[in-house]
């Protein structure tokens, strides 16, 4: 299966991270602009159609790049954003939880993208210091954040809600009241912490999307990249280190879409081409178990 649905999308298993488009800590602008915008334009080349970004990278570079790059914009391109964040002026990651604060970002997305209508957000759940563990719920906070993303979808602000950094509790919770489309959690060879909520996902047909697939870039040793069970399979199939890890995550499960992303083009080709990788039983079952 090479593509999944997004809500009322259809989109190939294979898309792309803004993330990483703008400067170091994913803050300022980037350091090669022209570069930016070379990336954005063969991400359309590649046949890439599913583009995940955020207010606060940047904060707004990474929309305004897209924005500049892509702009009009491929009917059959899927823009998914994500609220419950902010950046200050040091670049520091804090919460922005309050419903009036999702709605004010979702607006900010609209029109830093220039356009009416996303095709997801994630509710993006903050847990403190740890941006990629899920919180615990704050059943009544979380009620009114999901009354305001519901509110948004009815508006046609959004075509579908997503969650972030969530727990089990919190997708059940949400499922109770309404559609979820996407849930985009940190999950990778070496931390499947989120498991559980990915064997949801699968079970009621909402796609995942995996946050940190190569393990986390603010990460001085890689634990991923570095497995000895990726490197022992990337020498032997002639791939690099990252496309095993990257069609392994794919392997998991047929709702997994992945969002790699780079600021260079021979990355990103490189990232693609996963799309053409099919590991052999043998290859499977070792790196199934690499985190055992």
């Amino acid at each position: 299966m090479d593509s999944y649905s997004l809500g009322t999308y259809t989109v190939g298993r294979v898309g792309f991270g803004a993330m990483q488009l703008p400067g170091p800590g994913v803050f300022g602008p980037p350091r090669d602009h022209d570069q930016a915008v070379a990336v954005l334009k063969r991400v359309v080349d590649l046949g890439i159609d599913h583009i995940d970004t955020a207010q606060f990278y940047g904060p707004d570079v990474a929309n305004q790049l897209i924005r500049e790059a892509l702009h009009p914009y491929p009917a059959e391109l899927a823009l998914v954003s994500k609220v419950g964040g902010k950046r200050d002026d040091q670049g520091n990651w804090l919460p922005a939880q309050q419903p009036d604060e999702l709605r004010r970002d979702i607006e900010k997305n609209l029109e830093t993208l220039c356009t009416d209508r996303l095709a997801a957000v994630n509710l993006r759940v903050f847990a403190g210091e740890d941006p990629s563990a899920p919180a615990e719920v704050d059943r009544e906070l979380f009620d009114r954040q999901l009354t305001a993303m519901i509110q948004a979808r009815e508006e046609g602000l959004i075509a579908g809600i997503g969650l972030s950094s969530v727990g089990v509790d919190h997708l059940r919770i949400a499922l109770d009241r309404t559609e979820i489309v996407c849930v985009q959690n940190a999950y990778n060879l070496v931390d499947r912490t989120s498991q559980p909520v990915l064997d949801l996902c699968t079970e009621r047909s909402i796609a995942f999307v995996p946050f940190f697939p190569l393990g986390s870039g603010f990460m001085p040793d890689n634990p991923v990249l570095n497995h000895p069970a990726v490197l022992r399979e990337a020498e032997k199939l002639g791939r690099t280190p990252a496309q095993i890890a990257l069609a392994w995550t794919l392997s998991v499960a047929p709702n997994v879409l992945l969002i790699p992303g780079t600021s260079s083009v021979a990355h990103l080709e490189e990232n693609t081409a996963v799309r053409d990788i099919a590991l052999d039983a043998e290859t499977k079952a070792e790196l199934d178990a690499a985190a055992s």
